[in-house]
This record gives structure tokens, C-alpha cells and sequence, in this order.
């Protein structure tokens, strides 16, 4: 009955999509992102991934559908997913991205990645397309959050890494 209720609210007065209420990221392309960006500036989340990367299905399933980390992904980021072997060109800022056959990897990922090629792989831009961080390797919902939230919610701009993790509070943790 929650979920009807709220599918009913978000869909029918906010017009906002029913899947936020599940937990669930909303994906954008790289062009939906960098269109979106010209009308409201917000730092963009990459999670630069292969059809046959095993840890990429496991984040899918385990930290990207967490509700918290959702969330965070939804409110502060344009969040994208990019197939870094895809085929398709990539127009941005001037340049077009391709596919390489000979390396079966796209140019963007690889310039994203600053081309070390690890999946999974996320990276973090600012609202101007600068690159934040990039950060390789599958983590769990629990340490994800922590770091979306640094960054999300730009902690990453006046704190260390280490004056965060002092203050954090987990919603994870056993009240």
C-alpha cells in the first residue's frame, strides 16, 4: 500500500518518476547529461562499465539499487551510465569520441579513466565537467554512500577525506 501511495503522489502531483520511490537510479546518457547540464548545473556521476564485468553487475544489484545511495546519486549528480566499449561517437566540448576496434574500448572511457581501463570504474565531474576523481574497483552500498555523500554534497570542498570519515554518520548503522 506504501508504494501505491507513493507512486500515486510523486507521479500525479510532483510528476516526478514512480522508480525514485524504489530506490532506484536515474540513469542518464552522457549526451542526456550534458544537455540537462545547460538548464541546471549539477556535478555528473559515471559509472563507466562493460556488458561482461562481472563486479559492474554486482554494484548494479547491490549499491546503485541501495535506496541511499540512490538517492544521494538522484538529488546531487546527474547520474550516467557509459558502456565503455560502446559503439556509438560521443560529440562533446568540440571533440568526437569513437569506439577503437584494434583495442575494443571507446575514447571516452578512456579519457575519463585517464586511460587506465579497470571496471568497474565510477568517476566524479564537477557542474563545469572537471574531473573530480575517478575510482576503480566494486564497494559495497555501506562505503559507497559514504563516498557519494562526500562528494555529492560537496564535503570534498572544505574537509579532507579523513575530517569526513571523523564526522560521518552512517545510515547503515544499528540504532
Amino acid at each position: 500500500m506504501r508504494l501505491v501511495r507513493c507512486f500515486a503522489l510523486l507521479l500525479l502531483v510532483w510528476g516526478i518518476p514512480a522508480m525514485t520511490c524504489l530506490g532506484q537510479v536515474n540513469w542518464m546518457t552522457f549526451e542526456e547529461a550534458v544537455e540537462a547540464s545547460k538548464k541546471e548545473k549539477k556535478k555528473i556521476f559515471i559509472d563507466v562499465y562493460t556488458d561482461w564485468c562481472g563486479y559492474c553487475k554486482i554494484m548494479d544489484k547491490n549499491t546503485f539499487s541501495d535506496p541511499e545511495v540512490a538517492r544521494i546519486l538522484n538529488e546531487n549528480f546527474y547520474p550516467v551510465k557509459f558502456n565503455a566499449e560502446q559503439r556509438e561517437d560521443v560529440e562533446f566540448d568540440g571533440h568526437v569520441f569513437k569506439f577503437v576496434p584494434a583495442g575494443r574500448y571507446h575514447e571516452l572511457a578512456a579519457s575519463l579513466l585517464n586511460n587506465r581501463l579497470s571496471y568497474p570504474t565510477v568517476v566524479f565531474l564537477t557542474e563545469n565537467f572537471e574531473m573530480i576523481q575517478p575510482l576503480p574497483g566494486y564497494r559495497k552500498a555501506e562505503e559507497f554512500h559514504m563516498i557519494v555523500q562526500y562528494i555529492g554534497e560537496d564535503h570534498f570542498r572544505s574537509k579532507t577525506w579523513q575530517e569526513f570519515q571523523a564526522t560521518y554518520k552512517s545510515p547503515y548503522a544499528r540504532k
